[in-house]
C-alpha cells in the first residue's frame, strides 16, 4: 500500500482543496478519494491551513498540484493535473497495471488536457455546468458535492466498465481458441462484447442465446471500417413475422433490423442457416471515395450519368497508388468534386464565410452524407485545407478510415490519418 494510500483509508482521513468555481479536475480528484474511503473529510478554501499535514490537491503547489511552473509532464507530452497526479499513485490498486494505464490515456489524460489547456472536453463541460450562476447568493460547497456525487458514480462505472472489458476479452480469447481456422460464424454460450476482437478474424456474424428466448445473429464489422464483412440479404431488412418467414424460408426467423445489424430467431439451427445463406448470397464490390481530387483535365473522360460524381475511367497517379492497399486491388474508385466555395464576406485579403454556424455545420453534415452513402472502406482526401479539415474530422469520428498522400525519401505514399488529429 502506497503512502498516499495509506492516509487516505485511515481512520479520520482528511483532504484539502481550492475553494470558489471548480472545474472536473478538482471535481475527480474528490471523487476518486471519496471512491477509496467515503469517510474521507473534504474540505475547501483559498488557502491550505499552516502546519496542514493530510492530502492536498489542486493548490498549494505540492505534490497533488499543477499550477507550478515545473509541473510534471507525460513523456507523450500531456500534461497532468491534480486528477492525473492522484491517478498515477492509486490507480494500480484499484484496477491493475496494464488496466491503469488503458484508464489513465483514454479518461484521465483528457480530463488532465482540458484543465491545463481548455481543449474541448464535453464531460468537462457537464461538470463545470453545477457551478452556480454568477449572481447566485451564498457559497459554491454544495454545487461542488453535488458535481463530486455524479463524478463519484460515472467512476465506479467506468472501472466496473473497464474491469468488464477486460473480463470479455479473455474470455473471447478462450473461444477463439477453439474455432477452427477460417471459420466465418461464431456461436457464444452468451452474449459476450467481442466486436473490437473479432474485426480482426474471419468471423463474419456471431450467434448468441436472446435474454428474451431464441437467438441473435449480429454480423461483425471489418477491422478499421463501418462496413461488415457479410450482410443480411437487402430483401430481409425490416421484416419480422410471416414476412421474414416467407423471404428467408426459415421458419422460427422473427426480425431483421431494417439497418441490417441484428436479426432473431427462435431455434440455434435456424440462426445458423441465416448466416450461411447470407454468405452463400453475399456479393460486394470495395469502394473507395476520393474526396476532391478530381483533376479539371480528366473531367470528361470520367463524368457518369450522376452529377459531380467521377467512377473509374482512365487510371490516374492517385488511383494507381489506391489500389495498391491490401484487399483493396480490385476496389471501384469514385471521385466527388469539393462543393463550390460557399458566399464570403471579404475584407481586404482576409475572408469569412458568410453562413451562420447551423448553417455551416449542416453543410458538413450533407458532404459526410454524400460520402457515406456509398459505404467506403476509405476516404482520400485532396488538400485543400478549407473543405478537408472538417469533413476529415468528421471521418475519423465515425473512425472512417481517411487516407492522403505524403512524399518520403522521394516515394509517394499513402498515408492513414489516426483518430484524434
Amino acid at each position: 500500500m502506497t503512502e498516499l494510500m495509506r492516509q487516505i483509508r485511515k481512520q479520520g482521513a482528511e483532504a484539502f482543496t481550492h475553494s470558489g468555481k471548480f472545474h472536473a479536475d478538482d471535481v475527480f480528484s474528490a471523487a476518486l478519494l471519496l471512491y477509496l474511503n467515503p469517510e474521507i473529510q473534504i474540505t475547501r478554501g483559498n488557502r491550505v491551513p499552516e502546519e496542514y499535514e493530510e492530502i492536498v490537491f489542486d493548490i498549494g503547489r505540492g505534490k497533488y498540484d499543477h499550477h507550478q511552473k515545473d509541473s510534471r509532464v507525460r513523456e507523450n507530452g500531456t500534461p497532468y493535473a491534480a486528477f492525473g497526479l492522484l491517478w498515477e499513485e492509486l490507480g494500480e490498486e484499484i484496477l491493475g497495471k496494464e488496466l491503469a494505464e488503458k484508464f489513465d490515456e483514454s479518461f484521465v489524460q483528457p480530463l488532465d488536457l482540458n484543465d491545463n489547456t481548455g481543449e474541448k472536453n464535453e464531460l468537462a463541460t457537464l461538470i463545470g455546468n453545477f457551478n452556480p450562476t454568477w449572481d447566485a447568493k451564498g457559497g459554491s460547497d454544495e454545487a461542488f458535492f453535488q458535481a463530486v456525487s455524479v463524478a463519484g458514480m460515472i467512476l465506479e462505472h467506468k472501472f466496473e466498465r473497464f474491469q468488464g472489458n477486460e473480463r470479455a476479452d479473455q474470455r473471447v480469447e478462450e473461444l477463439l481458441a477453439d474455432c477452427k481456422e477460417g471459420t466465418k460464424i461464431l456461436v457464444l454460450p452468451e452474449f459476450v462484447p467481442c466486436q473490437k476482437r473479432l474485426s480482426e478474424t474471419e468471423i463474419a456474424f456471431v450467434i448468441f442465446p436472446s435474454n428474451r428466448g431464441g437467438y441473435c445473429i449480429q454480423p461483425q464489422k471489418k477491422e478499421y471500417s463501418l462496413n461488415y464483412k457479410c450482410s443480411f440479404p437487402v430483401e430481409w431488412l425490416g421484416l419480422e413475422g410471416e414476412e421474414l418467414v416467407k423471404a428467408t424460408g426459415l421458419q422460427s426467423a422473427g426480425f431483421c433490423h431494417k439497418g441490417g445489424f441484428l436479426m432473431t430467431t427462435d431455434t440455434l439451427e435456424d440462426a445458423v442457416k441465416a448466416c450461411e445463406i447470407s454468405l452463400a448470397e453475399f456479393q460486394e464490390t470495395p469502394v473507395i471515395v476520393c474526396y476532391g481530387a478530381t483533376r479539371e483535365d480528366e473531367a470528361e473522360s470520367r463524368k457518369s450519368e450522376e452529377n459531380g460524381v467521377y467512377v473509374n475511367r482512365k487510371d490516374s497517379e492517385i488511383e494507381q497508388l489506391l489500389h495498391q492497399l491490401p484487399k483493396l486491388q480490385a476496389a471501384k474508385i469514385v471521385f466527388l468534386d469539393f462543393p463550390e466555395l460557399p458566399e464570403l464576406e471579404v475584407r481586404g485579403i482576409y475572408g469569412e464565410v458568410a453562413m451562420e454556424k447551423p448553417e455551416w455545420k449542416a453543410r458538413i453534415k450533407q458532404e459526410v452524407k454524400r460520402i457515406l452513402k456509398y459505404k467506403p472502406e476509405a476516404v482520400y482526401v485532396a488538400d485543400c485545407l478549407f473543405f478537408a479539415y472538417p469533413i476529415v474530422h468528421s471521418l475519423r469520428k465515425k473512425h472512417v478510415p481517411v487516407l492522403t498522400l505524403v512524399e518520403t525519401n522521394g516515394e509517394k505514399r499513402l498515408v492513414r490519418i489516426p483518430s484524434g488529429s
